[in-house]
């Protein structure tokens, strides 16, 4: 067995390369897709002729290089989008809250892009119904309200 995928090391680095891939699919972390991008380096190798143990050391070296230069730039990259692009309730942070019932530290409720929501408080001073927050931060289903100019 290890005969055959030493002289057709091309067909094995490409079956590592498809199942790195699917694994990167299902982990989303960038990682399994520098080690395929490596395996692709095995392939390579493999079809200009060059011995297993070159290919072993062009997916490790490759991969490894990946992994520490090119990842956590991409990774870097990723995680700072536009405040257009934030999602869910990240697009939230920031958005005008009207005020519906008494919101102190321990209860109220607001309503936020037309939804109403579980309100609290961030400071001590008490929101009163009829007024505008703005929403500080979100935990949960209860947004927390600073208090903002009536408009």
């Amino acid at each position: 067995m290890f005969e055959w995928i030493v002289s057709n090391g091309w067909v094995f680095w490409l079956v590592l390369f498809l199942v790195l891939a699917v694994i990167e699919m299902m982990s989303l972390d960038l990682f399994f897709l520098m080690l395929s991008i490596g395996a692709l380096g095995g392939v390579a190798t493999a079809l200009i002729g060059g011995e297993f143990w070159l290919q072993t050391v062009v997916f490790c070296v490759l991969s490894l290089l990946l992994i520490f230069m090119l990842r956590p730039v991409a990774l870097r990259h990723l995680r700072k989008a536009p405040e257009s692009h934030r999602t869910n309730i990240d697009r939230l942070i920031g958005e005008e809250a009207l005020v519906l019932e008494p919101t102190s530290r321990l209860m109220g409720s607001a309503k936020i892009g037309g939804e109403v929501w579980t309100a609290r408080a961030e400071s001590g001073a008490p929101l009163q119904p009829g007024t505008y927050g703005s929403v500080v931060r979100i935990e949960g289903a209860t947004a927390y309200l600073a208090p903002r100019d009536t408009h």
